[in-house]
């Protein structure tokens, strides 16, 4: 593994989103001295807070799976996750609803769900998913020690024994076929691949080797922390000032000071040099290196392939439904066909699937007494495959359709209930530095994916680090955080 060459006794951390955070727990646990700088007067990043009236809405993820993660990254100061965050295991995880007026829960149980399963669509199906889970468990272990957590600097580090059962495991090929051998029915089919889509592809395109994504969702399982998800980087944040952590907010860094072939520090918006043995950069990847480091962007970096883009609507409403779960998927009745208007046609979907999120569900105090907070994400072009009107009132106009959408899938009045709506686009993403107008980084694709995405550690610069879902190794709040350990790892050794 390539390390910061150098002294490594002040590390300025630029961002306190989780992985930035995650970071700067392991290093000043291994005894550096770290001061982190944060544009947003909060913590968080993505996982941010967005307050409107007795409102409170996460801005960005909403699925937490393996809380394990951030409890590793607190226990380099000696805390505990439990002992900050009150944690709610959901069950189901999630409900997911389908065009034929069917719905099936994805409950984080084996047994339970293959009973689930025998009840929806038979015993036959619920046996396939049974194998399915076998499988992907056997693919998670294969790939975590060696593949994910763990820093790749170039293809040969790829070369242990692990590789040799990932390719027998057929980890190489198509996800969607590989999710087919295991289960026939269309609702389960779609439920254990959707996930290829956090990944920045369709199923029939997703390598196999992706299919660990909806094994942490829907059998590690997923969680909520009451408050908001926003509650678990505050925690973060909390402890490492505890533990000797500066943390400055609204302090916006301007550039990277480099001086010798090293960086030396890091210039604000507002003039103020601020001196660094080694600089850990969590914006996105492509952005830090456009805004942030002198020279031009690397070829590899200008020519990424991103993930696609979504339009999420925030509402505060009075309209509460009984039927639903804290998370929920509405299938369409276009599968493949929805993938490729996004991802290649650079269109909206025809007919949209959606995430449907209530966290009042679980945690009433996000609204004012008998109101309701909904999260209504739809998968929407990113700005590179195409720039659609969002700036033009595109916007408004499509959330006005998800939510009729919504109203005929069996939430009657979702529309007229709103008293707080709240919409975000692509441009809204690029706006707060999200390159290509998109929350979910460069897509997983075969020549982005393990050593062929960009590294933890700068080939030019010795002393700069990356931390982020634009790095190694990915999309999701389990890789970010891992991203934050990796890159504590180049500056510390462990």
């Amino acid at each position: 593994m390539r390390m910061v060459t150098g002294p490594t006794d002040h590390v300025v951390v630029v961002g306190a989103g989780l992985g930035g955070l995650t970071c700067a727990l392991h290093l000043v646990g291994a005894g550096r001295r770290v001061t982190v700088l944060e544009r947003a007067a909060v913590p968080g990043g993505r996982a941010g807070r967005l307050v409107r009236g007795e409102f409170a809405f996460d801005t960005g993820p909403t699925v937490l799976t393996m809380p394990d993660l951030i409890d590793r990254a607190l226990a380099a100061v000696g805390e505990r996750l439990a002992d900050r965050v009150d944690l709610v295991r959901l069950d189901p995880a999630y409900r997911a609803w389908f065009p034929d007026g069917s719905s099936l829960d994805v409950i984080a149980d084996p047994v339970r769900m293959a009973e689930e399963i025998s009840r929806t669509c038979g015993p036959r199906e619920a046996d396939g998913y049974l194998r399915f889970v076998e499988y992907t468990g056997r693919l998670w272990r294969v790939q975590r020690a060696d593949f994910i957590e763990r820093n790749l600097d170039g293809p040969r580090d790829l070369l242990t024994a692990n590789l040799a059962r990932l390719v027998a495991m057929g980890g190489f090929g198509r996800l969607q076929p590989r999710v087919d051998r295991y289960l026939a029915d269309p609702r389960t089919r779609r439920i254990f691949s959707f996930q290829a889509m956090y990944a920045g592809l369709a199923p029939h395109r997703a390598l196999a080797l992706y299919a660990v994504i909806s094994h942490l969702d829907t059998v590690a399982g997923v969680w909520f922390p009451r408050g908001g998800l926003h509650a678990v980087p505050t925690a973060m944040a909390d402890a490492a000032e505890k533990h000797g952590v500066e943390l400055r907010y609204r302090t916006t860094v301007d550039r990277v000071e480099v001086r010798g072939g090293r960086a030396v520090g890091v210039r604000t918006t507002d003039g103020e040099y601020v001196p660094a043995d080694v600089v850990v950069l969590n914006p996105d990847l492509p952005v830090a290196y456009g805004e942030l480091l002198p020279g031009p962007v690397p070829r590899r970096v200008r020519r990424l392939r991103y993930s696609p883009s979504c339009v999420v609507l925030h509402i505060g409403s009075r309209a509460g439904y009984d039927h639903i779960a804290h998370h929920n998927i509405h299938f369409g009745r276009a599968w493949r066909r929805s993938f490729d208007e996004v991802i290649t046609q650079g269109r909206l979907m025809s007919d949209p699937s959606l995430l449907l999120t209530n966290p009042t569900r679980t945690d009433p105090g996000l609204a004012p007494a008998g109101g309701h907070t909904y999260y209504l994400l739809a998968p929407v072009p990113n700005l590179h495959t195409a720039e659609l009107a969002w700036r033009g009132g595109l916007g408004e106009r499509y959330a006005d359709e998800l939510a009729g959408v919504l109203e005929r899938r069996g939430h009657p009045g979702f529309a007229a209930g709103a008293e707080v709506r709240e919409v975000v686009t692509p441009a809204d993403w690029q706006a707060a530095g999200m390159a290509a107008g998109t929350p979910f980084a460069a897509a997983h694709t075969f020549g982005q994916t393990g050593p062929m995405r960009p590294a933890t550690l700068h080939r030019g610069l010795p002393n700069v680090v990356f931390t982020g879902s634009g790095t190694q190794p990915g999309v999701g709040i389990p890789m970010v955080v891992i991203s934050g350990q990796l890159a504590a790892a180049r500056i510390t050794g462990g």
